[in-house]
């Protein structure tokens, strides 16, 4: 989880998976299903899904 300097009540959650298969995954798990459902309300505006490639540390890919 990142903080913005900027604005302290802002953040950034980031995750990272070996492939889409390991996402998908975990978007079907219950305790994903259960935090979606709690943090909700918390938002701001709507999550939204940002992709990035990971470079660090190299997956050998």
């Amino acid at each position: 989880m990142l903080q913005s300097e900027e604005d302290p009540a802002r953040f950034v959650l980031y995750e990272a998976y070996v492939d889409e298969a390991a996402a998908a995954a975990h978007k079907e798990t219950d305790h994903y299903l259960r935090w979606r459902e709690r943090v909700a309300d918390w938002m701001a505006e709507p999550r939204r899904g940002v992709r990035y490639r990971g470079l660090l540390p190299e997956t050998g890919a």
